[in-house]
C-alpha cells in the first residue's frame, strides 16, 4: 500500500516521527514519536493547509511517497471508537490518548484513523519503535509547488 506525507526538503528523506514528538497532534502528546501519512497526496495536502496561509506558505515542501507491504497487518480505529467531537480543535486529549496507547502497546506497525479534515478519508499512523518499522520504505520523493489559487 502507498501512503504520502507532505515535508519540508530538510526532512523529506526521513521518517522518524521526531517531528510530531516535538509538539504532539491530534494522536500523540508531545514526547511521542509517531509518522503521520495520507492516504493520498490530496489528503495529504489538506492535512497540511489547514494549518497553513498563503503569508506562511514554504516553497520547499516535498511529496513523500512511502510503500507498506501488504503483509504488514493495519490496526484501525472507526469513528463510531471515537468520541463525539473527536475532529475538534484544539485537539481532544482523547485522541492523543489512543495514538500514544497504539504507540506504547508495540502491537502494530500502522494505525488506520479517520481523517480530521476530510470527512470519510484515512490518515495512516507509523510507528517508529516498532520491530517491523525497516519494512517501511520511502519510494519517491518529489517537489510538491502548492498552486496558489487554493487560498483565493
Amino acid at each position: 500500500m502507498k501512503v504520502y506525507r507532505l515535508a519540508r526538503k530538510k526532512y523529506a528523506g526521513e521518517l522518524s516521527g521526531v517531528g510530531a514528538a516535538k509538539y504532539g497532534n491530534r494522536w500523540n502528546t508531545k514526547g511521542v514519536e509517531m509518522i503521520y501519512t495520507a492516504q493520498s497526496r490530496a489528503l495529504a495536502m489538506a492535512e497540511v493547509l489547514v494549518h497553513l496561509s498563503l503569508e506562511t506558505l514554504p516553497s520547499d515542501f516535498q511529496m513523500i511517497q512511502i510503500e507498506i507491504p501488504d503483509s504488514i497487518k493495519i490496526e484501525s480505529l472507526s469513528i463510531r471508537q471515537l468520541q463525539t467531537n473527536w475532529n475538534s480543535f484544539p485537539t481532544s486529549v482523547v485522541t492523543q490518548q489512543l495514538g500514544d496507547a497504539f504507540i506504547e502497546n508495540n502491537k502494530n506497525l500502522v494505525l488506520k484513523v479517520p481523517s480530521a479534515v476530510v470527512k470519510g478519508d484515512y490518515n495512516y499512523l507509523i510507528n517508529p519503535k516498532h520491530p517491523k518499522f525497516n519494512q517501511i520504505k520511502i519510494t519517491e520523493i518529489s517537489d510538491f509547488p502548492f498552486d496558489h489559487r487554493i487560498f483565493k
